[in-house]
């Protein structure tokens, strides 16, 4: 598993009944890929995944793998309610043929060091596929700690990365300090990107990427390679938007930019509701002020959703 580059944590596109939009995502794996993205992460956070069925989640993977063909890694998040019914999704998504597994601690339940550390050590054993550890406290009320990561490395050799989520680009650094190379720290937060490459962070699982995956792994490009004045211009433009992935309704709005830029619909799952009124006209017109300073970067993609 190379653990590097922009891996988009993908929406989960919904028909107008409000079922998995199989289609869709189909072609949007293939967009995403071709615009330089390098893997694809489904049924995290920002796909919805606490809204899907167990078997929602089974029949998006493969089609996941499905439509990459192995031209990149499938990366399936894997959170539930249980322990029991994250291995058993585990083992499925291994079986399916995904490549990796991104994991989260349990929805809803805050337990502590010694549960979580139960809970993920148990998705870990699961299967022979490589894993991420997502760190989220800000959604989820767990903090995994670098001593913590460090704990889990040293008895899981099938534990590669962590998605960083804690807002706080010193904790790429503090990773790294204490683990060096073992693990592979991805940025999670879209507005701490630069900062996070900045510190060693190797890639980033990205949000905005949904709808802007050209622009994304530009800025990731420049950050990467040292292009400091070219990353920070792009940084500069892609702000409005990115801080857009930092906030409670960040799936509403991720999915209104993919929907401006005809990459999608804003249908969400309750209990989420579409933006409306003062707030949906203050997104639009962030959205149409940055689409009207675009860059000249990005390929002519499109796909259709069904409306």
């Amino acid at each position: 598993m190379n653990w590097s580059g922009v891996m988009p944590a993908i929406t989960t596109c919904f028909d107008e009944d409000y079922s998995v939009d199989h289609r869709f995502i189909t072609e949007h794996c293939r967009v995403l890929l071709d615009n330089g993205c390098t893997g694809i992460v489904p049924l995290g956070s920002l796909g919805e995944g606490a809204t899907l069925s167990y078997q929602e989640k089974v029949d998006i993977l493969r089609n996941c793998v499905d439509a990459v063909h192995g031209s990149a890694p499938v990366v399936a998040a894997i959170s539930s309610l249980t322990t029991q019914e994250a291995v058993a999704l585990a083992k499925e998504a291994a079986d399916i043929g995904c490549d990796a597994l991104m994991v989260l601690p349990p929805y809803v339940y805050q337990g502590d060091w010694r549960e979580m550390k139960a809970h993920v050590s148990a998705v870990f054993r699961a299967t022979p596929l490589a894993c991420m550890l997502y760190n989220n406290p800000i959604a989820y009320g767990t903090d995994f700690r670098p001593e913590h990561i460090q704990e889990l490395a040293a008895q899981h050799q099938n534990f590669e990365a962590v998605k960083e989520s804690s807002a706080d680009a010193r904790r790429v650094a503090a990773i790294r300090a204490v683990l060096g190379d073992r693990i592979d720290v991805f940025v999670g937060v879209d507005d701490a990107i630069v900062e996070g490459i900045s510190v060693g962070a190797k890639g980033w699982v990205a949000g905005l990427a949904n709808a802007l995956p050209r622009e994304s792994v530009e800025l990731f490009d420049c950050a990467i390679r040292g292009r400091r004045d070219s990353a920070f211009d792009l940084y500069r433009w892609f702000l409005p938007l990115l801080r857009m992935d930092t906030v409670p309704q960040f799936v509403q709005l991720i999915k209104l930019v993919q929907a401006e830029v005809g990459l999608g619909n804003t249908r969400v799952r309750a209990p989420r509701l579409e933006l409306a009124g003062r707030e949906l006209e203050q997104a639009r017109e962030t959205i149409r002020v940055a689409l009207r300073n675009r860059p000249q970067i990005v390929k002519n993609h499109a796909v259709q959703s069904s409306r």
